[in-house]
């Protein structure tokens, strides 16, 4: 994707993984667009992408255009801290100065950039290739031998050097935490730990051994719900191992946050995991956020502010939730998928107000603030600790939050 100069998909929706990261990287991207990829296969001439409008439109030949620029040092420091959202370590350095910290750090990205192995691969190599007919369905199919072949093969070339080929693992997603946390030193990172989907960790290298097709991978096993269990336990200590050591090379504006928490017995499972790998809440200054995207979350607000010191709203899924929408559906997206739907305000509404009340940051890394000043302005106005933006953003957010502000504190003094 860094080579490209623009990302052209078939399918997928504004918060897919392809619209995401090409935000980052700063590429023009159109998601969903149907034979899109027929009808530009044999076409001879250039085209423009262009995604200034919010609308994905692409043109034949190169269309002229102009570069809007922000001067950061002319908007005035702000209540509401902006922070970014980051997937690629590297472009922490280019867009520091931006933010006020990263307010959404995905380790999954580093996994898809640095690793691209299913860490269940590395956790068992050596019995890969010891005894890999353990591994294969019965009878085997030519297809799954070949496959395990080359997972094996493949396993061996990413990791030359590295006897223990777990700790490959380790050490690729502690540079790219402790990259952005150094980058970003000492305003906070909050490092958001693996929310892959079933179908995208069997993308990765070996994964098709350890994963089961789901119906719905994007309401099945992730987040909280797999790094207490059996199968994936393991590979979350890897995790925290990772993030432990980037914090003990004096990184402490490192916060572990915990994705898709369903119920609280499952962020307590977590947390005493957590514990046992040396990161434990409240000791050394560890924080713990919690992301705050599932209906139980807002509904069960009170008791997970008891076990967490913040909440950073995920509106994304949050919305898909509420709205009962797969983001991903192309069709869905344009018509129904929507932040701004009063329902998923009034779950944004009661996170803000419960946060406050129990004394715990609370912040937001969804799509939502990103696309849309009118979110912005709803979250200033509720009193939001910080709305964490895409990098491609924060110049234009930032006037917009400065504006509602000053609006805000005048209608107060009117009153008083």
């Amino acid at each position: 994707m860094e080579k490209a100069a623009a990302i052209v998909t078939e399918q997928g929706g504004t918060t897919s993984h392809a619209a995401i990261v090409s935000r980052e990287l700063g590429k023009p991207c159109v998601v969903g667009a149907r034979r899109v990829t027929q009808l530009l296969h044999n076409h001879s001439n250039p085209i423009t992408v262009d995604c200034s409008t919010g609308v994905g439109n692409i043109y034949d030949g190169l269309i002229p255009f102009e570069i809007e620029r922000f001067d950061l040092s002319t908007i005035p420091e702000t209540r509401t801290k902006i922070m970014m959202n980051m997937a690629v370590p590297e472009g922490a350095f280019a867009h520091a100065k931006k933010a006020d910290g990263v307010g959404l750090l995905r380790i999954e990205f580093v996994y898809g950039n640095s690793v691209g192995i299913h860490p269940a691969a590395l956790l068992n190599y050596e019995q890969l290739k010891r005894d890999p007919q353990n591994f294969l369905r019965a009878p085997p199919k030519t297809k799954d031998v070949q496959y395990l072949k080359r997972t094996i093969t493949e396993i061996e070339a990413q990791t030359q050097g590295y006897d223990d080929k777990p700790q490959f693992l380790v050490e690729k997603l502690r540079e790219g935490i402790a990259m952005v946390a150094a980058a970003m030193d000492p305003k906070p990172v909050i490092v958001r730990f693996s929310d892959f989907k079933s179908n995208e960790y069997a993308a990765l290298v070996g994964g098709e051994i350890f994963e089961k097709g789901e119906n719905n991978p994007m309401l099945d096993w992730r987040g909280a719900s797999r790094y207490p269990h059996t199968e994936f336990a393991e590979a979350f200590r890897l995790e925290c191992r990772a993030l432990r050591e980037a914090r003990e090379l004096g990184l402490h504006n490192i916060i572990p946050m915990i994705p898709f928490v369903r119920t609280v017995e499952e962020a307590k499972a977590v947390l005493e995991l957590m514990k046992a790998e040396g990161l434990e809440r409240g000791k050394g200054g560890l924080q713990v956020y919690m992301m705050a995207e599932i209906p139980s979350n807002v509904f069960l607000a009170e008791e997970f502010s008891r076990l967490f010191d913040g909440f950073s709203i995920g509106s994304n899924d949050l919305a898909s939730l509420v709205l009962g929408v797969d983001r991903d559906n192309a069709k869905l997206a344009k018509s129904t998928f929507d932040e701004r739907n009063p329902a998923v305000r009034m779950a944004i509404e009661h996170l803000i107000k419960t946060a406050h009340k129990n004394g715990i940051k609370i912040g937001i890394c969804g799509q939502a603030p990103s696309d849309y000043p009118e979110i912005v302005e709803f979250l200033v106005e509720n009193g939001i600790d910080s709305i964490s933006l895409n990098a491609d953003v924060i110049g234009r957010m930032k006037r917009v939050v400065a504006t509602v502000e000053e609006r805000h504190a005048n209608a107060m003094k009117k009153q008083t």
